[in-house]
């Protein structure tokens, strides 16, 4: 089975039941969540003219190839109401791979690890809850390490505590 970090996060409708929903539906699409982050709070990244992001960081465990699972994820987005109309633009649901095992990937539409990931708040405070000490393949640092090291003054604000 593969192991693979995502993160989750929506500013649009009810952000809280869409985090939930697509918990569901990628237990039931791609393999079990076995680990989630509490919900964190952030403002808007990159385009900040709008609302207030609410995020969380997941381990699920797959037989899902990497690109099996990104068109699943695709597809889980889409079902969900995703609507891709402007980059960094308010979404209902946004799903990324974060890490999928410790593979490095680089193919058309899929680059694993995430490449902004050690930029970015937001990705990392929830990430370092389930995982401090899993080590970045290409950076050769820990979550906890990046976590440190990260340049990005965005706030990032535990809302919701984990189910786990």
């Amino acid at each position: 089975m593969n192991k693979v970090f995502l993160l989750i996060g929506g500013n649009m409708g009810n952000r809280l039941q869409n985090l939930h929903q697509a918990v569901s539906l990628l237990s039931a699409a791609c393999g079990p969540v076995i680990q989630q982050s509490a919900v964190y709070e952030t403002a808007a990244w990159g385009k900040t003219d709008q609302a207030a992001f609410m995020n969380q960081a997941l381990l699920l465990t797959t037989s899902l190839s990497a690109r099996e699972l990104i068109t699943t994820i695709l597809s889980v987005e889409e079902k969900m109401g995703r609507r891709r109309l402007e980059r960094f633009g308010p979404r209902l649901i946004d799903i990324d791979i974060i890490f999928y095992n410790d593979d490095i990937i680089d193919e058309p539409n899929l680059t694993v690890p995430h490449p902004e990931l050690q930029n970015r708040r937001f990705v990392l405070e929830p990430l370092n809850e389930i995982a401090p000490s899993f080590v970045h393949p290409v950076l050769h640092k820990t979550v906890a390490e990046l976590l440190l090291e990260c340049k990005d003054e965005l706030e990032v604000k535990k809302v919701q505590s984990s189910k786990f």
